[in-house]
């Protein structure tokens, strides 16, 4: 799935110099609420690396669902569980075209979205291999899941340069709230960033095997009960 920010065209380029071009395919999949340059962006990627990017517009399966559900879902606020319908459908698309033909779903997710839960089961998690999921963020063009109007990941997160900070020091370093805290980082920011890793134990269990970069990786390099007490962070 190539949605034409930097995590998926970082997977793109790996996948097409690992196996070459003839043997890589991405899809564009825009919603509503997708922006012009990120489909734009999609399709400037495949022509660059010499492989195709065809368009799959997911509008019509996303206004499906949300009237099957509307008997439900009247009279409440749009929220996350709209936004994940986009992604679960993007990734049912993915994972249908694979059973068809025999190829494999890359998952694009980064180390940094991993450890706060910042993706969605049987969305954008769905996959066979994660191959930049021992990555922290790369910050070049805002990152945005761009499920509903103007997102923006650090809506919802700290500033990415904190987060990641943060991150690095708890998960690779093996580091403690208050050791994080004499870093110099905010308690409230340090409490929240290692409480999201904390309740999202679940969705890492099922994610793809994540290739190993780092001194830690998630998976077989950081083994932690799925379920336990916050104060034990």
């Amino acid at each position: 799935g190539s949605s034409g920010g930097i995590d998926s065209a970082l997977v793109v380029y790996l996948a097409v110099k690992a196996l070459g071009a003839e043997n890589v395919k991405t899809f564009s999949m825009p919603s509503r609420y997708s922006s012009d340059h990120s489909k734009s962006d999609a399709d400037k990627l495949a022509e660059n690396l010499g492989i195709s990017c065809d368009r799959l517009e997911i509008e019509p399966m996303f206004k499906s669902f949300l009237t099957t559900l509307d008997p439900y879902f009247k009279d409440t606020e749009m929220n996350v569980a709209e936004e994940n319908i986009q992604a679960r459908i993007r990734g049912t698309l993915l994972m249908a075209y694979s059973n068809k033909f025999g190829g494999m779903v890359l998952t694009t997710g980064n180390k940094s979205e991993l450890a706060t839960g910042y993706c969605t089961l049987y969305g954008d998690m769905a996959g066979g291999l994660s191959v930049i999921g021992d990555l922290f963020n790369i910050l070049v063009k805002a990152p945005s899941a761009e499920l509903r109007p103007d997102q923006k990941d650090e809506d919802s997160l700290p500033s990415y340069d904190i987060l990641d900070g943060i991150l690095d020091l708890y998960i690779v370093h093996n580091k403690s709230i208050e050791d994080i805290i004499k870093e110099g980082y905010d308690r409230e920011t340090v409490e929240f960033t290692l409480g999201l890793t904390a309740r999202v134990e679940y969705k890492r269990s099922q994610t793809p095997p994540v290739l190993k970069v780092s001194k830690k990786a998630f998976g077989n390099g950081r083994r932690i009960p799925i379920a336990r007490k916050l104060t034990e962070v």
